[in-house]
């Protein structure tokens, strides 16, 4: 009995061996301050393709057109054409324009003056040569016999006469083509920047086949030329078209020419099928013949043709043509054109299906490794819109993820961020581009698999550079904070992020910024409660930047009023509740803020800050006054648990302390509401405060016993658990004890411990605690347990002592250590003591052998 009586202290008083209150159980048994979860923002789908969405804060004279027209006209010749180091030498004279006449063929075209002397002569053959080296990369014909051709040249009116004095045919040419061209008509222009090289191109077809219909037999030191060689552009089979060689020559007219000629008739586009096909065709013959980029001399004639099928308005062939054009090297105003064509094809969803069969991302994408963001920029711009767009279809997206476009685009934004720092005139397109890459970027982070590619390109200290350089910029802001926010919900992201020195610094300059754009805010505050969930060292970085707590709690007053005044009575004028299931913008702000609060204050040191915050703990009142759990239950909860959280901070000067009576005054109400989250909640909080005595009498006077008794009930071991945590602290008054004789409360104990024992050691060891400070100090068996209550328990402590039936539920092996330890460490010591006592109570009663 001595030696019994030597070890009868409750177990919520200490010791000189360091016995821990019964708070300090429940916190280190089950964690009293908890870190807090919450469902992620939802990104919201734009139901139109825009350049920028209709949530954009871009003014439409400030951004680029997401609409506009294409056509053939659009696109410029003369720059693709292949640069020569010839130069031509200046003209002599410049001979006036000739009048048209009207009936031409009646009217034989005067010739030219005879030369003076034979240079002359030489500069005129010379010239003719070029004018017909020229035609050869001109529309191409369909293959008629000689004379055919020549009867139809010779049928067709004159475009002029050409009165010349010593001027070459080229010149003559010249003169013919400026003076046929056709202006564009301000009311037949549809876009600004269309080009007229078309409708010249075809004047200077005409003029071509004319005067080689006229000027044959005028020259006679040159010969007729053939139909086929008008196709072929050569006349004497040997190096033509600047240094082409024979082979060469030889394989553009077997293989390209028969392909280009498909191409050409079919340009009234009764076959798209055909013609994408030709394109494909194309495309490999060109690739095989080494003629793709700018290698080819004759490539001039090759996107004649193309460009001219555009107005065919297929976009099945459109993303043929573009996929050639782009590996034909074009530039200028013509890589602009091809780019707005994809991003024009692109805007449709039902387009989607046509990317999946083309592989246009890769010419997409190889413009980012080839080119600097300065030189090309409007054209990248259309070009990442359109990525933008083809990344909301799920096996685009998939696609462009095995392609690498993570780390090009990540890369990209480096050498963006660079350039910005160098050139300040190129902040504004650049912040035009970063719209659509973080779009991008935010919708590849819905695939796990790209979680690696974004810790392996370096993206996030990239993304807190933009961040840093366009926080002025909502749109940009809001793409990178939706990027984090998806991100930070995975540890290695988490700790990828935190390792970015300036990333709470520019976290809470963002929230001062942009304080109330509330999409913006709510996920910053979002991605700050997914990093201080995680350690202390997260926690601890936050709290050391400059204002963080001003800043949060600053943002949490104004989003309470803000809510507050949002409250509209209903039409009986009751109840400002009107049945709402989800939370409003405004209240998904507070509930990830109050979030962040909790989470920070596990660390002991921001945690004792804010116990002692009169600003932070009565703007958490304030919220379990005003707010029903009816109206918002995860707002009313989070509340709740930081307020639990910082209640284990007990402090004299804790807020905590001082407001204890009001707080419990509150949590009595969440206890009458039929929420169970909210009754565990206001539980936990009970376990934490019950350790002071003017708790502990208003649960009595309250009758908050009761609920905690009946929550022993509960199938579920947290509400047990934390019902337990209130039961040990109100045995410790003597006469408080014997409320557990009360509505059952002993027997629920042992249920309790035969229910969740061998898998939950820790409320074992809570029950056992609870039932040796019950039996504390009570000298009849009678007035403690029951014949059968105590022959129960000692057939329950019996068997799980036992290491083997203790264990005998835990297969894994890191899991059954955790779980031994738990046994041996809290359970045995304990258990061991209430048989003793038990037995001392009922000495006719023996321990039980385990069973086999």
């Amino acid at each position: 009995m001595s030696s019994v009586k030597k070890k009868t202290e409750p177990f919520y008083m200490k010791s000189s061996s360091n016995q821990k209150t019964s708070a300090e159980i429940i916190n280190e048994a089950r964690m009293s301050v908890r870190i807090l979860n919450t469902k992620r923002p939802l990104t919201p789908r734009e139901d139109e393709r825009k350049l920028f969405g209709s949530t954009s804060t871009r003014t439409s004279d400030s951004r680029p057109p997401s609409s506009f027209s294409l056509h053939a006209r659009s696109f410029d010749l003369p720059d693709s054409r292949p640069v020569s180091a010839k130069r031509l030498s200046p003209l002599e004279n410049k001979p006036q324009l000739p009048l048209a006449i009207e009936n031409e063929i009646d009217t034989p075209l005067p010739l030219p003056k005879p030369p003076v002397d034979p240079v002359k002569i030489k500069k005129v053959s010379n010239a003719r040569a070029r004018l017909f080296k020229a035609t050869s990369q001109g529309a191409l014909p369909t293959i008629m016999k000689p004379e055919e051709l020549i009867k139809t040249l010779n049928s067709e009116p004159s475009l002029a006469k050409c009165h010349t004095s010593n001027v070459s045919e080229e010149n003559v040419f010249n003169k013919v083509w400026l003076h046929d061209a056709c202006l564009p008509v301000p009311n037949q222009v549809e876009n600004a920047n269309f080009a007229i090289e078309d409708a010249s191109l075809k004047s200077e077809e005409k003029a071509i086949s004319k005067l080689r219909g006229r000027t044959t037999s005028q020259f006679p030191e040159d010969r007729n030329i053939t139909g086929s060689e008008i196709l072929t552009g050569s006349a004497n089979g040997s190096k033509t078209n600047d240094g082409e060689s024979e082979s060469e020559t030889q394989y553009w007219n077997s293989v390209i020419m028969p392909i280009l000629q498909d191409l050409e008739s079919l340009q009234n586009g009764n076959d798209v099928e055909y013609l994408c096909d030709c394109c494909a065709r194309l495309h490999c013959a060109l690739e095989q013949g080494n003629l793709l980029g700018r290698k080819c001399k004759r490539r001039t004639t090759v996107l004649r043709i193309l460009f001219k099928l555009i107005d065919i308005g297929s976009d099945q062939l459109n993303l043929h043509l573009s996929k050639l054009i782009f590996a034909l090297s074009v530039t200028g105003n013509n890589l602009l054109n091809v780019c707005k064509l994809v991003f024009k094809i692109s805007r449709s969803e039902n387009n989607d299906i046509l990317f999946q069969q083309n592989t246009i991302t890769d010419s997409l994408l190889s413009l980012f490794n080839t080119e600097d963001p300065l030189s090309i920029s409007e054209a990248l711009l259309y070009c990442l819109g359109a990525l933008k767009f083809i990344s909301g279809n799920t096996v685009l997206l998939k696609d462009l993820l095995n392609k690498d476009t993570t780390e090009i685009l990540v890369q990209f934004i480096k050498k963006i961020n660079h350039v910005n720092q160098q050139n300040k005139t190129f902040f504004s397109i650049s912040g035009h581009q970063l719209v659509q890459i973080t779009t991008t970027l935010r919708n590849l982070a819905d695939l796990p698999q790209s979680r690696p590619r974004f810790l392996g390109s370096g993206a996030f200290p990239a993304l807190c550079t933009v961040l840093d350089q366009h926080v002025n910029d909502k749109d940009i802001c809001t793409n990178i904070s939706r990027l984090f926010s998806k991100l930070s919900c995975y540890n290695e992201c988490c700790a990828a992020i935190s390792e970015c020195s300036d990333c709470y610094r520019l976290f809470l300059a963002l929230l001062k910024k942009h304080q109330k754009k509330q999409d913006l805010v709510v996920r910053i505050v979002f991605t700050l409660g997914n990093l201080t969930s995680k350690n202390n060292d997260a926690r601890e970085q936050f709290f050391k930047q400059e204002a963080s707590i001003d800043t949060l709690l600053e943002l949490f007053y104004t989003y309470y009023k803000m809510d507050l005044n949002s409250q509209v009575p209903c039409a009986t004028g009751e109840k400002p509740f009107c049945g709402q299931k989800h939370p409003s913008e405004i209240e998904d702000v507070l509930i990830k803020l109050i979030r962040v609060l909790a989470n920070l204050s596990i660390h002991p040191t921001v945690g004792r800050t804010l116990a002692v915050n009169s600003t932070c703990v009565e703007l958490l009142i304030h919220i379990l006054e005003y707010k029903s759990i009816d109206e918002c239950e995860e707002l009313v909860i989070n509340a709740a648990a930081t307020i639990n959280n910082l209640s284990y901070y007990g402090e004299c000067d804790s807020q905590i302390r001082k407001n204890y009576l009001h707080i419990a005054e509150l949590l009595l109400h969440l206890l009458m509401k039929n929420n169970m989250e909210g009754i565990l909640e206001a539980a936990r909080v009970f376990g934490n405060l019950s350790q002071y005595k003017e708790i502990r009498d208003f649960i009595v006077e309250k009758k908050v016993y009761k609920f905690m008794i009946a929550l022993l009930d509960s199938k579920n071991q947290d509400v047990c658990f934390s019902a337990c945590g209130v039961l040990i602290n109100l045995t410790v008054d003597n006469d408080k004890r014997t409320i557990l004789n009360e509505e059952g409360g002993v027997k629920k104990l042992i249920d309790c411990l035969k229910d969740f024992g061998p898998t939950d050691w820790q409320l074992a060891s809570l029950v056992c605690k609870t039932l040796w400070n019950y039996s504390e100090r009570i000298t009849g068996a009678e007035v403690s347990f029951g014949e059968e209550e105590a022959q129960s328990l000692l057939q329950l402590l019996t068997t799980y002592l036992e290491e083997e039936f203790a264990l005998q539920y835990i297969t894994d092996e890191d899991l059954r250590h955790v779980h031994k330890a738990c046994w041996e460490k809290d359970f045995m010591p304990v258990a061991q003591q209430l048989v003793k006592r038990i037995q001392t109570l009922y000495t006719f009663l023996e321990p039980l052998s385990s069973p086999s």
